[in-house]
């Protein structure tokens, strides 16, 4: 295998602003990065060389991190650069962002570094100072400096032909600022001639939506509505009130705003999905991911300064950009967290009713199965209107932005008020996929999703570890929580405050204060209550064959162990506190099948373990014994 694989030269080409249509180069490493701006997506950095020169600066766009967790892009792989920007950051310092890369030839095939290169210290100089100019290029469009491109430029499509074009918001300044930290970038104004006419008659910057941070004063983005939420109310101690949320697109990214009150009955009737409008002065603060989906550590709040006008210019933004993760890479990310999937649907079950269990509401919801290339099938969760009006007929595409990952079942999906679903979308993935359904997916068997940590199998757990390898391996130690399953036997429980009175209302479980007079107050809910409820957290030491641990097991999980109602142990604890013990006793040196959720925290500058049980279930000995068997065939090298 030689040198001549590579493209000689591409680096010293790329740094110094010349368009290269897609160099071969090759990965001599990477390296994990934690998210900027305290959000919890990873980035994975790479050495790239071309033969001749080597550069570091070079970061792997997210939604292509599947390559790296899959162990698809291994270091010293031979890769392509379908698409490619390569950014300034002040003082000169270039960065190329991958877009869309294709893997010529895996690590494992290529016997080591290719040719001597080494790291190339130029800056951006074509055609003048970098700082002032940064030239900004793809691969698919001449150099700012006027260098011709390889292949002529073609003429961009109206945003109507293509609205979901993804490759339109990633082709932004910007786009540095998701990898590198907003303060780190010195954001640009759109269009040095002709600047836009905004608010107020001034011809300000304007800023991409990546560029805005809580420390800027005067700011104005022009973007696209793409998603406006209903009006809600809320009502509690501290008064009434309502609000909507909606989120702005642009070319570098997107970012949500909340409006209340009164900026409630200012914007929301003006405010049209799909138009673009100018918005400035509204307050920018750091983004609660609790409540939003939406791909940016920033978020605004409307206020009474406030303006959004519409912009009445004919101007080619995206309409919804995705971040898309693949099926089969869901199991490695962490419960709870947002994501945008796209899949084909292989079944669609009927409408049913569910009461909610918070607010004893009827609600409809439908069950979705999507598939995609990798042959792993995931259920989605439909609900309310979007579930009554599906229709999964003729199995079209499905592309879900801002689906929460859950995992129950192993892994599974479900939509939120703010998710927004798209069903055969105009965009590259979707396409591709229809076409590998139609011609192949269509008879082939799909793996699912069962339980916490993998997926497949029998539907029993998987992932299983005796408590011993946990130590060894260090499970938990990474970013994100670690599942796994293990089959073990409860030695002892701490009966001692396992137990606390809790707020009775049906969606509050904080510990409430005896007032001494009959009443109990509750310090989230600021009022008083003449009763409370009793919640359990209960510390237990488990145990197999090779070593112990302890967890922690909350509501559900207590109940199961200890065979009792929180209610009813907490009325044996005021009356009768030897059957109160007795039950305890009884509990203990029975097995269970746990499945455990471990996490390595730190406190006090100590590291400790933190494992909680997810469920705790009879043991299946039919299930466990098949499992054993298997474990031994493998040990014996019989499969």
């Amino acid at each position: 295998m030689s040198v001549s694989m590579l493209t000689a030269g591409a680096i010293r080409d790329i740094v110094t602003g010349k368009t290269v249509e897609q160099p071969v180069l090759q990965v001599l490493g990477h390296k994990k990065i934690a998210g900027s701006g305290g959000s919890a997506t990873e980035r994975f950095r790479l050495l790239l060389s071309d033969g001749v020169n080597s550069q570091s600066s070079a970061m792997l766009g997210t939604q292509l991190n599947y390559l790296v967790l899959n162990g698809e892009l291994e270091d010293n792989s031979i890769v392509r650069l379908d698409k490619f920007i390569c950014n300034t950051i002040p003082p000169d310092r270039r960065v190329m962002i991958l877009l869309e890369l294709s893997i010529i030839k895996r690590g494992s095939e290529v016997p080591g570094k290719l040719g001597n290169p080494v790291p190339f210290k130029g800056t951006a100089a074509a055609g003048g100072d970098a700082n002032r100019n940064p030239p900004q290029q793809t691969n698919e469009h001449a150099a700012s400096n006027g260098a011709p491109a390889h292949k002529p430029q073609q003429p961009q499509k109206p945003a109507q032909q293509n609205p979901y074009n993804r490759e339109q918001a990633q082709q932004s300044t910007g786009q540095t600022n998701s990898f590198y930290g907003k303060n780190n970038v010195t954001p640009k104004a759109y269009g040095n001639n002709n600047l836009p006419q905004t608010p107020g008659g001034s011809t300000p910057k304007v800023y991409p939506i990546t560029a805005l941070t809580p420390y800027q004063n005067r700011w104005t983005i022009r973007a696209r509505l793409t998603n406006k939420s209903n009006i809600r109310t809320w009502s509690n101690s501290r008064g009434e009130g309502k609000l909507f949320s909606m989120t702005f697109t642009d070319e570098s990214g997107e970012i949500r705003a909340t409006a209340f009150k009164a900026e409630v009955d200012k914007f929301y009737d003006i405010l049209e999905v799909n138009k673009v409008y100018y918005v400035t002065k509204a307050t920018l603060k750091t983004a609660n991911k609790q409540y939003s989906s939406v791909d940016n550590d920033y978020e605004m709040t409307l206020n009474r300064d406030s303006q959004i006008e519409e912009c009445t210019e004919d101007v080619d933004l995206p309409t919804v950009t995705f971040n898309f993760t693949p099926i089969n890479a869901l199991g490695n990310m962490a419960p709870n967290t947002t994501v945008d999937v796209i899949g084909v649907v292989k079944s669609v079950a009927d409408v049913s009713t569910i009461i909610a269990k918070a607010t004893q509401k009827e609600l409809k919801k439908r069950e979705v199965s999507l598939v995609d290339q990798n042959q792993v099938m995931i259920n989605l969760t439909l609900w309310g209107e979007t579930a009554e009006g599906f229709d999964g007929s003729n199995h079209p595409v499905l592309a879900i932005k801002g689906a929460r990952l859950s995992d129950f079942g192993g892994r599974s999906l479900s939509t939120l008020s703010s998710s927004q679903l798209i069903v055969n979308p105009d965009i590259e993935e979707a396409h591709r996929l229809k076409g590998w359904y139609d011609r192949d997916g269509h008879n082939l068997d799909f793996q699912q999703y069962r339980n916490e940590g993998g997926q497949g199998g029998s539907g029993g757990a998987t992932n299983w570890k005796s408590f011993a390898a946990v130590k060894q391996e260090n499970i938990g130690a990474t970013e994100k929580p670690d599942y796994y399953s293990a089959k073990g036997t409860v030695i002892f429980m701490r009966k001692e405050n396992c137990m606390y009175q809790a707020c009775p209302k049906m969606d509050c479980n904080k510990k409430v204060v005896d007032q001494s007079n009959g009443l109990y107050r509750c310090e989230k809910c600021q009022l008083e209550y003449p009763n409370y409820k009793w919640r359990m957290i209960l510390s237990a030491n488990l145990a197999d064959y090779s070593d112990n641990q302890w967890v922690t097991c909350f509501q559900e999980t207590t109940e199961t162990l200890l065979g009792k109602s929180a209610d009813e142990l907490g009325s044996l604890r005021e009356s009768d506190e030897a059957s109160f013990d007795q039950i305890f006793q009884e509990a203990t040196f029975k097995s269970y099948t746990f499945k455990l959720r471990a996490k390595q925290e730190t406190y006090n500058d100590e590291s400790r373990l933190k494992t909680i049980v997810v469920n705790a279930t009879p043991i299946d000995y039919r299930e466990y014994n098949r499992k054993l068997i298997q474990d031994i065939e493998k040990m014996a090298g019989m499969i």
